[in-house]
C-alpha cells in the first residue's frame, strides 16, 4: 500500500512592504474616522459614515491579516455571513429604539 503523501497548496502572500501599505491604509481610515467625529457638519451623517468606514477596515483586517483572501471560498462566506447578520441587527436595534423614542417632557 502507497502511503500518500499530503499536498501542500502554495499560494503567493503579500510581501512585508504589502503589510506596511495595507497598516497605512487602516491608518488613514482611522483618522478619517476620528476627523469626521470632529466636523460639525457632517453631524447628521456621522453613523452611516462611521458605519462604512468600519466596513471597510473590517474587510481588510479579515482578508489580509487573517489570510481570509488567500483560503477557501467557504471561509468568506462563513465570515460575510456573521458580519452582514451582525450589521443587520445592529441596524435593526437602531431603528427600534430611534422611531420608538419618546423624549422625557
Amino acid at each position: 500500500m502507497a502511503v500518500q503523501q499530503a499536498q501542500v497548496h502554495e499560494s503567493s502572500h503579500p510581501t512585508p512592504m504589502i503589510y506596511i501599505l495595507i497598516a497605512v491604509i487602516l491608518t488613514v481610515i482611522t483618522t478619517v474616522e476620528v476627523a469626521v467625529v470632529f466636523m460639525e457638519g457632517l453631524r447628521p451623517l456621522l453613523v452611516p459614515i462611521l458605519l462604512v468606514l468600519s466596513a471597510a477596515k473590517f474587510v481588510i483586517v479579515v482578508g489580509f491579516y487573517m489570510h481570509l483572501k488567500f483560503d477557501a471560498r467557504l471561509f468568506t462566506m462563513m465570515f460575510t455571513g456573521g458580519f452582514v447578520l451582525a450589521v443587520s441587527v445592529l441596524l435593526a436595534w437602531i431603528a427600534l429604539f430611534d422611531n420608538f423614542y419618546i423624549p422625557p417632557a
